[in-house]
């Protein structure tokens, strides 16, 4: 389905510009002694592990139903995503805010500066393109909400945490390009360390509201808002049903639950109604491939 397809394009897109980033930024930081290019470097090798562990999510939330299961497995994306949310607040912010304390209290300059600042040029260009494909994945979805809304309203957790983490990255490659001009320019380590702990309190931000986002997908939310209105209008326009009392959704993954109280036309034989209930049920996986279970009430009164 096109939900999974952009996701996953969005991870690979993630997973490949961190691989690289995170490989150039041990170096310098291996090179230059650097407590933010050490903590950039943490960061992006924890980001890898993520994706990787989005990837793990995806695949385990495509089991099919079981006896024990018999809603499938579409929330062990969300599980999967929460744990990445946690080890971006321990792995990278926590990491990186211990980092740059333990720099204040040992100030050393760092070695061969300009190298980091090469690396670190060159990581916000790749993290640039990382985030320009999570968000045209965003952008292709969101529809005429703005990204805090579409933030908000999706189900999606896998696109929420790598758009998260592209974000965090971003913003700790600038913190930490800024950091290192800082020392080179005043000669002094002091600003290499807080450079690093603002590192870990944006990654700890970051991580905190994505947590935030994951948890609730975790508990449990209805589809979102506007598949919502569509699944209700779709129902109501449909020339088997008179009314629609009440309509149900639950997300589960990249797939959906549709639970609907209705009354139908015909409901004098139940033959007849049957039949009816089974085209609509028919139509409306037809027009919503993400809804998998439907589970219909025919009703005279809500």
């Amino acid at each position: 389905m096109s939900h999974s397809n952009g996701s996953l394009k969005a991870i690979m897109y993630a997973l490949g510009a961190n691989m690289g980033i995170a490989v150039a930024k041990g170096f310098a930081a291996w090179y230059t002694r650097s407590g933010a290019m050490l903590a950039e470097t943490i960061h992006s090798f924890a980001d890898c592990a993520n994706q990787l562990l989005l990837l793990f999510g995806i695949r385990r939330s495509k089991r099919p139903a079981s006896q024990d299961h018999p809603l499938g497995y579409g929330k062990a994306l969300y599980f999967w995503s929460f744990i990445v949310a946690l080890m971006l607040f321990s792995m990278g912010g926590i990491f990186s805010i211990y980092e740059g304390v333990h720099k204040l209290m040992h100030p050393e300059m760092p070695k061969s500066p300009w190298v980091a600042v090469c690396v670190l040029a060159v990581s916000v260009l790749l993290e640039m393109v990382s985030l320009r494909g999570a968000l045209s994945e965003v952008r292709r979805i969101q529809g005429k909400r703005s990204f805090l809304k579409w933030f908000k309203q999706s189900r999606q957790s896998e696109l929420i945490v790598v758009v998260g983490e592209d974000i965090a990255a971003l913003l700790g490659l600038l913190l930490a390009l800024l950091a290192v001009l800082l020392t080179i320019f005043l000669g002094n380590p002091f600003y290499d360390a807080l450079g690093t702990i603002a590192i870990g309190m944006v990654l700890v931000l970051v991580a905190f509201i994505v947590g935030i986002e994951v948890k609730s997908l975790l508990i449990g939310e209805s589809a979102d808002p506007e598949t919502v209105s569509a699944l209700r209008d779709f129902l109501s326009g449909r020339p088997e049903v008179a009314q629609v009392y009440s309509l149900i959704t639950l997300q589960l993954g990249t797939e959906m639950m549709v639970a609907a109280k209705v009354r139908m036309k015909r409901m004098d034989e139940a033959v007849p109604m049957i039949e009816d209930i089974n085209r609509v049920e028919a139509a409306l996986k037809a027009g919503f491939p993400d809804v998998r279970w439907i589970f219909f009430e025919p009703d005279v009164r809500d």
